[in-house]
């Protein structure tokens, strides 16, 4: 290198040995940077700052290029998850980082916050298990703790949610209330928040109950969540001693293999005992059925008759 230089530039021992370490150092000038932000990390969002911005994303507050800068925050390592801590709480109040403090993390508690920013409210603890976002193991070792408070506090909560087709149910007037195991698909589809699609859903899967004894049993229809259901409930009624009985010392497999809270294994050991023992006497003689659990029970008893 140094014959090459020659020929064009005229250098002492000492500025060519000067000029080789100024080529150096600046190599190394481009090449440090690069190196420490590989192997040295950038500085950890605590958790409490991470969930105190993810708030702010479930809040829907934000909007715009400050939405997206906040978005960013998902990409960076999270802080290590802290031992679940077990409270009384009420699904319908507690914030982000309670839910994170129960045990779930950061993403299964915004799906919860986002399905309440929506209108979605928890009416009974059981509804807690049916979050996509909570598995049945997380959701046994929660339930025993779920407080729901009273309904009353629902509009001052979300305000913002209370829509104009909402505020209309104010004026005086009149509603038609359905009884909802008469109604036909076209009656149902008159109701508010309901429409074809749903009068359809209702209507078939009333059939393969037999009838509802229970409003609440409308979220069990495919697409029905706690939102829709605050809109179906009050314009409508139900007739608990409309329902279809199935006598259960009479009934083959014919008669009971649409009913939706049963199982083959179920039914099949409902008439084999039935066989081997004898009629059913009353809904004990029933918990003898080891494949029929007490919750199957308590949603099958209004459809039995001994």
């Amino acid at each position: 290198m140094r014959k090459w230089l020659n020929n064009y530039f005229v250098f002492s021992r000492n500025a060519f040995n000067g000029v080789l370490v100024l080529i150096f150092l600046i190599g190394l000038m481009s090449v440090v940077p690069a190196v420490y932000d590989k192997f040295v990390p950038p500085p950890m969002m605590t958790a409490e700052e991470r969930r105190a911005v993810l708030q702010l994303l479930a809040s829907d507050t934000i909007k715009g290029p400050k939405r997206i800068a906040l978005i960013d925050i998902r990409t960076l390592p999270k802080p290590e998850q802290s031992v679940a801590e077990l409270f009384n709480f009420d699904p319908n109040v507690i914030d982000l980082a309670q839910w994170v403090r129960l045990g779930l993390s950061e993403k299964q508690a915004m799906g919860i916050l986002n399905y309440r920013n929506k209108g979605g409210r928890f009416y009974k603890p059981e509804d807690l298990g049916k979050m996509y976002t909570i598995n049945k193991k997380l959701y046994l070792r929660l339930l025993p703790y779920v407080r729901i408070t009273k309904d009353s506090s629902f509009r001052d909560r979300y305000p913002e949610h209370i829509s104009k087709q909402h505020q209309k149910v104010k004026k005086p007037e009149v509603l038609k209330l359905v009884e909802l195991n008469l109604a036909d698909t076209l009656e149902l589809d008159r109701l508010r928040g309901i429409g074809a699609v749903f009068a359809r859903r209702i209507a078939g899967y009333r059939d393969r109950l037999g009838g509802f004894y229970d409003k609440e049993q409308l979220l069990e229809v495919f697409g029905i969540d706690s939102a829709k259901y605050i809109q179906i409930s009050g314009q409508i009624t139900i007739d608990p001693r409309l329902v279809r009985k199935i006598n259960v010392n009479t009934a083959q497999y014919e008669d009971l293999k649409r009913h939706p809270y049963l199982r083959y294994k179920q039914i099949n050991a409902l008439i084999q005992y039935r066989k081997q023992h004898g009629n059913y006497q009353d809904l004990n003689d029933l918990r003898k059925v080891l494949l029929l659990s007490e919750e199957t029970l308590i949603k099958l008893s209004p459809y039995f008759s001994f």
